[in-house]
């Protein structure tokens, strides 16, 4: 699904989030989301719908076809809202993802 409007509408011009998001992060809508959706943006909506099924911040780009700047400002909002769940990874070091993390993701990658 696509929303045809300027990102910059959607997040009142705002390119910083208040939640910090990696690109590997999941996300999963929680059963608030679907009790206030009528409070909720049209955006919030399409990502509530998307996110039923856990989904990292990147795919949640991709399918949206929204850059990833505006993601994250909106799953960040989301996230204030408590209408999502953000999933912390287990698996990053001190230094950053581990290898196995890197493996599926470049196995994800090529499967597109």
């Amino acid at each position: 699904m696509t929303i045809r409007v300027r990102p910059y509408t959607m997040t009142g011009g705002r390119t910083r989030s208040t939640t910090s998001l990696a690109i590997e992060t999941i996300v999963s809508t929680n059963e608030r989301a679907g009790r206030d959706a009528l409070t909720s943006t049209a955006e919030h909506r399409v990502i509530s719908d998307l996110c039923r099924t856990p989904h990292s911040v990147a795919e949640v780009s991709a399918r949206l076809r929204l850059p990833l700047g505006v993601v994250r400002v909106l799953l960040s909002d989301m996230s204030d809202l408590t209408l999502i769940n953000i999933h912390e990874n287990m698996e990053t070091g001190e230094k950053g993802p581990t290898m196995a993390l890197m493996e599926r993701v470049l196995s994800g990658l090529r499967g597109l």
